[in-house]
């Protein structure tokens, strides 16, 4: 197996009022759902990394694709700890890394990454201020799984810490990115009702939420 996909979707929604954000709707799709459409035709497993059985039984009745749970392995831990259950359960040599909450991740940047990082540990997308975007990178799976254990073993809980750790890392500067994405919609991220009024605007579209995820989400508070 080469490639495979890490979904982070993880976190307590606390800014949705109690309600799961993974469930509310983007173009009448769950926003999970426009994460795991993107990549499923890119790489050879979906790995979807959640905090609670619960929740991984809700999103199971609802994505979109065949894919594969894992329970993290340190809630409250950050991202990284989902990061580490994702490396630790995925079988590609390659993973992409993204959270579930980014609805405008497009196929032919994340088709890029993968094939630049051949033959690398990592390529992780900086802005001309030098941040980094390591929850939207591809990584060799061994390597970075040891990073991240070093950096959890260290209580080093951001993303950054185990970026750090690797060697031979290719930063892709956002302004290639912005080639196929001028706006840099792609890492966007809803984190707040606010947000998803935003990126319905970008959308074009009006909020829509299906009896299905409705239920769901009252049976999820």
């Amino acid at each position: 197996m080469d490639r495979s996909a890490i979904i982070l979707a993880g976190g307590t929604a606390k800014r949705f009022d109690g309600k799961d954000k993974g469930l509310f709707e983007l173009n009448g799709k769950p926003l999970l759902n426009h994460v795991v459409d993107t990549v499923k035709e890119l790489v050879d497993e979906v790995i979807i990394v959640t905090n609670t059985q619960e929740r991984a039984d809700i999103y199971a009745k609802i994505v979109s694709t065949k894919s594969n749970f894992a329970l993290d392995i340190a809630k409250s831990k950050g991202p990284l700890a989902g990061a580490l259950t994702g490396f630790k359960t995925a079988q590609g040599d390659y993973c992409l890394l993204l959270p579930f909450d980014s609805p405008f991740v497009q196929k032919e940047i994340i088709a890029l990454i993968f094939d630049l990082c051949i033959g690398k540990t990592a390529v992780v997308p900086r802005h001309p201020d030098q941040m980094i975007e390591p929850l939207h990178a591809v990584y060799n799976r061994e390597k970075a799984l040891v990073a991240a254990q070093e950096a959890f073993a260290d209580e080093n809980f951001d993303m950054q810490s185990m970026v750090e750790r690797l060697q031979g890392v290719r930063y892709l500067s956002t302004m290639v990115i912005e080639q196929l994405d001028p706006e840099l919609n792609a890492f966007v991220n809803i984190n707040t009702p606010v947000d998803l009024k935003r990126a319905l605007a970008l959308s074009g579209t009006k909020p829509k939420k299906t009896k299905k995820t409705s239920d769901l989400q009252n049976r999820n508070r």
